[in-house]
C-alpha cells in the first residue's frame, strides 16, 4: 500500500463506496463538519473555495461528524438538505463518521498521523479541522477550526502550482 490518502475508500452520503483514488492528481481540502456549530458558517467559505478553483485541480471533501458537542445530530439526508438550503453546498458530502477514538475512520487516523496538530497532538479538537492534501495524496498541512477557509487560499494555490 502506498503512503497516501488514495489507499482509502469511504462512503458518500448516499451510502456508496468512494475510492479516494478518484481524486488522484488534485489538491484536496478534507474537513470534518457539523451543522450546529459556531464554525458552521465556514461552509460559505468552503463553497467559495470550491467555486474558485477548477475541478480538475481542487476538491473540498466534507465529512460530517457528531463527536463534538453533539453538533451534527441529523441523518445524512438531513445534513445534505441543511448544507444545500443554507449554504448552497455543491462539494462532496460523505457519510457521518467519527474522527477520534476507537471507531475513528481509518482515513482520519491516517490524516492525524501524517499532519498532527499543535505540539504533535494527533486528536482532532473540534469541528471544521481542515487537512490540505497535495496532488500526490499526501497531507501537507493541518488547520484548526479557527482558520477560515479564505485564509488557506495561498496554500491551496501553492499546492496547485507545485
Amino acid at each position: 500500500m502506498s503512503d497516501n490518502i488514495y489507499q482509502f475508500s469511504v462512503k458518500n452520503n448516499k451510502g456508496e463506496e468512494v475510492n479516494l483514488e478518484q481524486y488522484k492528481g488534485k489538491v484536496l481540502l478534507v474537513v470534518n463538519t457539523a451543522s450546529k456549530c459556531g464554525f458552521t458558517p465556514q461552509y460559505d467559505g468552503l463553497q467559495a473555495l470550491y467555486d474558485e478553483y477548477d475541478r480538475e485541480q481542487f476538491e473540498v471533501l466534507a465529512f460530517p461528524c457528531d463527536q463534538f458537542g453533539h453538533q451534527e445530530p441529523g441523518s445524512d439526508d438531513e445534513i445534505e438538505q441543511f448544507c444545500t438550503l443554507n449554504f448552497g453546498v455543491k462539494f462532496p458530502l460523505f457519510q457521518k463518521l467519527e474522527v477520534n477514538g476507537k471507531n475513528a475512520a481509518p482515513v482520519f487516523d491516517y490524516l492525524k498521523t501524517e499532519a498532527p496538530g499543535l505540539m504533535g497532538s494527533k486528536s482532532i479538537k473540534w469541528n471544521f479541522t481542515k487537512f490540505l492534501i497535495n496532488k500526490n495524496g499526501q497531507p501537507i498541512k493541518r488547520y484548526g477550526p479557527n482558520t477560515k477557509p479564505e485564509a488557506i487560499k495561498s496554500d491551496i494555490e501553492a499546492a496547485i502550482n507545485a
